[in-house]
């Protein structure tokens, strides 16, 4: 059984920001639109595309929506 407390890597993180990036810049969002449209502080944004945050599943389910892409496409392989 998965260590459900076991903290993503920083190299996952780092993947999970460079997909938000590209999938928000493929919408042509900027951050503060981003955030604005899910209905965080831009700065979550930031901090998620830098990789120093992990999300909760509801940002996650948000982010999704928002961007118009699958689930999937926004987890990145370890």
């Amino acid at each position: 059984m998965p260590n459900a407390k076991r903290k993503p890597s920083k190299k996952t993180l780092l993947a999970l920001g460079e997909l938000v990036r590209r999938a928000r810049k493929a919408k042509g969002l900027t951050q503060e639109k981003l955030a604005e449209l899910i209905d965080v502080h831009p700065r979550m944004i930031q901090k998620i595309e830098a990789g120093q945050t992990n999300i909760v599943v509801t940002t996650a389910m948000r982010l999704v929506r928002t961007l118009g892409c699958k689930w999937e496409e926004l987890m990145p392989e370890e």
